[in-house]
């Protein structure tokens, strides 16, 4: 048995919680925060046979594409040291984080 934890933007959990369920997959979402933009994400906790981890890594990696986006850059001093002068950089947002650990034990009361 797997435990998997599957950190994704906000905007994708819901497309991804669907998927999960409409792959008879058992998910417990938490709201969270982080990264480069401290922008809100969802961490998925799922508990996994370990035949099936591939098929639950394959539903992340379909619903959670990363994509290019523009924002602000943090205050920024440019050469005449003007703190004023930030600039739009493009990023990559999206996707998701996944961690695959082994389980020791599992237990449903």
């Amino acid at each position: 048995m797997k435990l998997l934890l599957a950190i994704v933007q906000d905007k994708d959990s819901n497309r991804l919680s669907s998927e999960l369920i409409k792959s008879n997959i058992r998910a417990t979402k938490l709201s969270s925060t982080g990264g480069f933009l401290r922008a809100g994400n969802t961490t998925f906790i799922v508990g996994i046979e370990d035949e099936r981890v591939d098929e639950v890594l394959q539903v992340i990696k379909e619903t959670c594409q990363s994509r290019e986006q523009f924002v602000t850059s943090p205050v920024t001093f440019d050469l005449s040291m003007d703190p004023h002068s930030s600039y739009p950089i493009e990023i990559q947002v999206g996707g998701a984080t996944v961690f695959v650990m082994p389980v020791e034990g599992f237990h449903q009361f």
